[in-house]
């Protein structure tokens, strides 16, 4: 990567460095101010789509028939349905006001206009104009102060959730509130963003929310719906909210289930196809609804199916000659697919730069910096759209534009701005500014002569320039309409000069479109579903070919120099985000090679004391449940190799073991510290066999907890334990999440050590899901109320069937496993059942395996 220098052009167009060590950077997640590198942090939580098998839950399953089972289907229907027509409600809110402040704002600033120019008071025009925007902008950066997850578009954070990562507060009541309002005042502010974004975020937040009828903002409300209380169905039903979000944006249902599958989910079913389809068509349906009777007072005409439609692209009936697109034209297609490729990778560059630039200088300050800095962005884009109206748009005759399609000519000419210009003359640049973003899109689109290239050059440069800057910036933002309107001018400046200097009879709003596509794919670097919300923006499935190419194209020029947008905002989150699969090189490594070594694990029966003292002193959120080995122990140690059932581990991994070991009973209030002796130095244990005559009842009560053989509830490691006990290898029966620990200790479940484990209290699945998905916290557990010598039974509420995979499987193979199953934790065991590590997400991230893989080359 000679090419990695120093200088910004050579930062912008390489990949991220390849130079990475000590240890690859062992606390990966931290930003290295050297290379300016930021790594997927440690401390995102990660969702569990595993169902966990339990005494609890399979009591349910036992209770489950048929007619049951179909009850539960029922109602899964009935919340899509509602979850869509939601959507679409939300959407119908949310364009209504936009539209409502828009117009506002466009009629007193134009009015103003209209009288200055002759009078000459045209800057308190531009006050007029300065105080609208700013006005909005302010409300809606409040409200991102207010919930600062609702800031951007919610793309990255959504796509994020549905590859199984929990971003706090991303699925939120108070989020979709500050998200809903926001996107309201920012579009209306005149900020180069769209609400399209925010829609697929609001959508999902919505697929979240409403199945569980109860939200933390309103803890008072709370239904006693006992449906859906897992992370499994939480997932499922946010991928049909988001699906119904692009459905509403876009008016394209089949899009917005192919985007809820190429963006986010993990794994994917028939089923779940048929939900979010339906979802996306509750949504669309709905909007088309409302919208259409409302605009039109045609209640049931369904003429208007989402937010933004780019019209119908026809020839006029008197021009015989006049075709969309020809073969020909695909040459061209492609170089605008490759152009659009580079300038989608410079944009997402200086974007990345933009964004670095904010997290180191802006983020750590006050929160009303945060404020200033969208003020600013409102201030700067007013002035340079008045002062490019005013100084660099060219009045033009009004006779001049001719329509290539008679549909809607009258709406796109009523949109035509005459700013700054005498009578019968029309302002080109004032008509794409003043004007909301939909309506210039459907300028470029179909108006025919309206624009000159010196006018489409100067606006894709502000247009681009200001995007970019805004894209990032605290308020509600969506990234679709900016990049299209941008490629549009893009497209319609080819079709000009092909049209002026090569004479060629084309359709300029094909062109146009071409160029929207290309740009929007070299920013987002989406194919399959960007291909088919086009299709049906357009309504035009002839244009399937050539948007298709054009986005193939781009993305793949785009990925050359780097990733797109939604995956750099990822990256820069520092989110452990799973690709659709490892590189081929990935597989000369193993399971053993990536795995997490050091446990902290919990024993079938535990004290009070001790569970609470491991869930204070670690972050894990599951943890093995293990007995001891004893049998195993005239072969445990054979030299200084420790021999565990084929699995070797050298004398160094045998002191990192021993490390853990040290950890675990210094952080155990009942288990006495000890410094650990020499491995050289200890000798073979015997096991002592045991005395005639002992007492029966007594190997009874040594066996009381079978079928998990455990230490006695009494016993602790102690400095007279040799290396084979401290060391003895651990049987694995099962895993149990923190949630589920904390729970038991909330609930007081638990036995003394005088009374069988079955005195111990059930809980029914009810009962262990019942604050899902805001568990308690052990750091708000009472002590007082806990006496730290009770005893609990953790086996009735683990796991005891977890995914787990041998040590030497491929990395490929422990890849497909974790991410299409969309597992929390992978227990690495070895082929006699023993635990020798546990694979979680971070495990499987692009930067640590290439960490480990360097490592591994280096021990070759």
């Amino acid at each position: 990567m000679a090419c990695c220098g120093n200088c910004l052009c050579c930062q912008c167009c390489c990949r991220e460095a390849e130079t990475r060590t000590p240890e690859e950077l062992t606390i990966l997640g931290e930003i290295r101010d050297e290379e300016d590198e930021i790594l997927p942090r440690k401390d995102y939580e990660s969702l569990d789509y595993d169902r966990c098998i339990s005494d609890p839950y399979v009591d349910v399953l036992e209770g489950m028939n048929n007619k049951r089972a179909r009850k539960h289907e029922a109602v899964r229907w009935m919340m899509v349905f509602a979850i869509g027509a939601t959507v679409g409600l939300v959407g119908l809110f949310v364009d209504f006001f936009v539209c409502l402040f828009s117009k506002l704002k466009f009629t007193l600033v134009g009015d103003s206009v209209d009288k200055c120019s002759d009078k000459g008071c045209l800057p308190l025009s531009l006050l007029e104009l300065l105080a609208f925007n700013m006005t909005f902008i302010f409300i809606a950066s409040v409200l991102v102060l207010i919930e600062p997850v609702a800031a951007g578009s919610g793309i990255p954070e959504i796509k994020s959730y549905l590859n199984g990562v929990k971003i706090p507060g991303i699925v939120r009541l108070r989020t979709f509130i500050c998200k809903a309002v926001g996107v309201i005042f920012t579009v209306a502010g005149g900020l180069f963003v769209g609400k399209e974004g925010p829609m697929i975020h609001s959508g999902a937040i919505v697929g979240a929310g409403l199945p569980q009828f109860q939200s933390i903002t309103f803890k008072s409300i709370k239904l006693d719906f006992p449906y859906f209380r897992s992370d499994r169905d939480k997932r499922d039903f946010v991928s049909a909210g988001a699906a119904a979000g692009v459905a509403a944006a876009f008016g394209a249902p089949i899009g917005g289930t192919l985007f809820s599958l190429e963006e986010g989910s993990s794994f994917w079913n028939q089923a779940l196809t048929w939900k979010v389809l339906f979802c996306s068509m509750s949504a669309t349906f709905t909007l088309n609804f409302f919208r259409s009777g409302i605009n039109y007072n045609k209640w049931g005409s369904f003429q208007l199916p989402g937010l933004l439609n780019f019209g119908a692209f026809k020839c006029s009936d008197e021009d015989k000659d006049c075709h969309l697109w020809t073969a020909v034209d695909l040459a061209f297609f492609v170089l605008m697919g490759v152009v659009g490729g580079l300038l989608g990778a410079l944009f997402n560059c200086m974007n990345k730069n933009l964004a670095k630039y904010r997290i180191r200088h802006i983020h750590p300050k006050a929160k009303f910096i945060r404020v200033l800095e969208s003020l600013l962005v409102a201030m700067v884009t007013t002035l340079v759209i008045f002062a490019a109206s005013m100084l660099l748009g060219e009045c033009r005759d009004l006779s001049s534009p001719i329509s290539h399609n008679t549909t809607g000519n009258e709406d796109t000419n009523s949109t035509v701005r005459q700013y700054f210009c005498t009578n019968k003359t029309y302002n080109d640049m004032a008509t794409l500014f003043f004007n909301p973003q939909e309506a210039a899109i459907h300028q470029l689109f179909h108006q025919d002569g309206t624009f000159s290239p010196v006018t489409l050059t100067v606006f894709f440069l502000l247009y681009f320039l200001l995007a970019c800057w805004t894209y990032g910036v605290s308020v509600p933002s969506g990234l679709f309409v900016p990049s299209l309107l941008c490629g549009a001018a893009f497209g319609r400046l080819v079709a000009n000069i092909l049209k002026m200097k090569l004479g060629m009879d084309i359709y300029s709003g094909t062109f146009a479109l071409i160029g929207a596509a290309a740009f929007l794919g070299g920013v987002v670097r989406m194919t399959i579903s960007l291909t088919v919300i086009l299709i049906e923006s357009t309504n035009e499935i002839t244009y399937g070919l050539p948007i298709m190419i054009t986005l193939m194209v781009a993305k793949w020029t785009g990925d050359l120099f780097n990733k797109g947008i939604y995956d750099i905002h990822i990256q820069l989150r520092g989110v452990p985000l799973l690709e659709w699969e490892t590189e081929v090189e990935m597989d000369k490594l193993t399971a053993s090679d990536i795995m997490e070594p050091n446990l902290t694990y919990v024993y079938p029966h535990t004290r009070v004391q001790s569970l609470v003292s491991i869930l204070r002193t670690t972050v894990y959120h599951a943890f093995p449940v293990v007995t001891e080995n004893r049998q195993n122990e005239r072969d445990f140690m054979k030299g200084n190799i420790l021999v565990s059932n084929n699995i070797h581990f050298k004398k160094s991994s045998v002191v990192s073991r021993a490390g853990e070991q040290r950890r675990r009973c210094q952080s155990m209030r009942s288990y006495p510290s000890s410094e650990l002796r020499n491995v050289c130095d200890e000798q073979n244990a015997i096991v002592e066999p045991a005395e005639e005559g002992e007492d029966l009842l007594q190997q009874m009560l040594e066996r009381r907890h079978a079928p998990y053989p455990n230490l006695y509830p009494d016993q602790s490691p102690s400095e007279e334990w040799t290396m084979e006990e401290r060391f003895r290898p651990l049987t694995f029966h099962g895993l149990i999440l923190r949630s589920q620990l904390v729970n038991l200790l909330v609930r007081g479940v638990c036995y003394a050590e005088n009374q069988s484990s079955a005195s111990q209290p059930r809980l029914s699945y009810a009962e262990m899901t019942e604050d899902y998905p805001r568990y308690p916290d052990i750091h708000d557990l009472d002590l007082a109320l806990l006496n730290p010598r009770m005893i609990v039974d953790v086996t009735p509420y683990m796991n005891p069937c977890p995914y787990t995979v041998s040590p030497n499987t491929r990395i490929s193979q422990v890849f497909n496993l974790f991410r299409t199953m969309g597992l929390r934790h992978l227990p690495v065991v070895n082929a006699v059942g023993e635990i020798v590590g546990i694979i979680t997400r971070h495990n499987l991230t692009h930067e640590f395996l290439v960490a480990k893989l360097r490592q591994h080359y280096v021990t070759i």
